[in-house]
């Protein structure tokens, strides 16, 4: 058995078509054989029916002869032997006569035959003959067409069964469709009403499932909000005690020691301010709600940035900016560029470039970031967007938080996400394209 028929009976539309199949199957079948012996039988007795018929006719003197009248029925190759009143002919008539009244079967000619023997009131006899090869190809004719309509019934059958099976399971393919296409951060109850009664005990205990894990979630944002939140105090302090030494005399070696310190500082505070922006981001998105220019906020960030880059050699810039605007809070919108951006320098070696595009396409606005880094492995392209998630070669300060709170912002704001590696004659890169609902002009 192959892996598709093995994956089709662990289905259970699969074990449900199967079965039925088969039962449509072994009923036509042993439907079509009791039908196939009933028209034969029936084709049969009709045959004899008509050799009676054609007996009760041939009483008549009218017709009577000295040879045989063949063409009574040319199709079922009927004839009638006169006889007479006594023994005469052919030993094949000879022996006719000498049978009762009645119908018998026989040899005549050489050729198995059903007879019917007659005996007229003045004593002459005749016999009404038929091959019995032509009598068994027309029953067997007539039971075959009998079967006709059974064998067209077989195949709509089966397929009505598809669809009725198809048409059953479809709420369930519903409920899955929904299931994938919702985000990922997504669990609220599953709708109930209207739900296949079947299903709803299954619904239940999903939906309770779902609030479970709510529970849990909650909890766990809770903690990480509020002990980010602690932490940042005396972060701030020590941070603060750290600079204030800066100005102190002391040995080489204690002030590397300090500005190691004041590095893990930066490092620390920086992990708390994004563990507080994704607590805020998972809890719920941003009430605030406002036209934001893009292309001013882009603008906004890559002069702010622009030092940075320079100090590096990167050449930072616009390859196409456009006025476009979204419906959003202005401030998430503009962290998320910002990662972006500053993602993009920190992986883009010394020399490089980064390249923004802001434009408008097919109604969404778009904002476009492409870098000359070494780009992200492929087996990590589908969960960089995971929290503290670094990939196979974590390097650097971040914590692996920075692309998760752009794609938690992106999804509140009903738009998408794709990072995708840039390859090419000598170069290689990262490309990431976020596209938002574009506001009315």
């Amino acid at each position: 058995m192959d892996g598709g028929s093995f994956a089709m009976m662990r289905s259970l539309r699969g074990r449900l078509f199967v079965g039925l199949t088969a039962i449509i199957l072994l009923t036509g079948a042993v439907g079509g054989a009791l039908a196939y012996r009933w028209a034969y039988s029936e084709a049969i007795e009709t045959q004899d029916s008509v050799l009676i018929q054609i007996g009760s006719f041939a009483m008549s003197a009218s017709i009577r002869q000295s040879r045989p009248v063949t063409g009574i029925d040319a199709e079922a190759e009927v004839a009638v032997v006169e006889l007479g009143e006594a023994p005469r002919g052919s030993a094949d008539d000879q022996r006719l006569w000498g049978l009762k009244d009645g119908l018998h079967n026989d040899v005549y000619h050489g050729q198995p035959v059903r007879v019917l023997l007659r005996t007229r009131p003045d004593a002459s006899r005749f016999a009404v003959t038929q091959r019995t090869e032509i009598r068994t190809e027309i029953a067997g004719d007539m039971a075959v067409r009998t079967l006709l309509p059974i064998a067209a019934l077989v195949p709509c059958l089966l397929l009505m069964t598809a669809f009725v099976i198809a048409r059953s399971f479809r709420p369930m393919l519903h409920l899955a469709g929904d299931l994938d296409a919702s985000r990922v951060d997504d669990i609220g109850e599953l709708p109930v009403t209207g739900a296949p009664s079947e299903l709803q005990p299954f619904l239940g205990s999903i939906n309770g499932l779902l609030g479970r894990m709510r529970v849990m979630m909650d909890q766990q944002r809770r903690f990480i909000a509020d002990a980010a939140h602690e932490l940042r105090t005396p972060v701030t302090a020590l941070s603060l005690q750290a600079e204030n030494l800066a100005s102190v005399d002391m040995p080489a070696e204690t002030r590397d020691r300090l500005d190691a310190l004041k590095s893990g500082m930066r490092r620390t505070k920086h992990l708390l301010e994004q563990l507080l922006a994704l607590a805020r981001q998972d809890a719920a998105p941003s009430p605030v709600s406002a036209r934001v220019e893009l292309d001013k906020i882009a603008k906004g960030i890559v002069s702010d940035l622009l030092p940075e880059a320079a100090a590096r050699n990167i050449d930072l810039g616009f390859a196409v900016v456009e006025a476009v605007a979204v419906n959003g809070d202005p401030l998430s919108l503009m962290s998320a560029i910002r990662n972006l951006v500053e993602n993009a320098i920190k992986f883009t070696p010394n020399g490089g470039a980064v390249d923004l595009g802001i434009y408008r396409e097919d109604g969404m606005s778009v904002i476009q970031i492409e870098d000359t880094g070494p780009g992200i492995p492929p087996q990590d392209l589908a969960r960089v967007s995971e929290p503290f998630f670094r990939g196979g070669e974590p390097s650097g300060e971040g914590a692996g938080l920075g692309l998760s709170i752009v794609k938690r912002i992106v999804d509140h704001a009903t738009g998408s996400v794709l990072f995708e590696n840039v390859a090419g004659a000598g170069r290689s890169g990262l490309r990431v394209t976020v596209r938002l609902p574009a506001a009315d002009r």
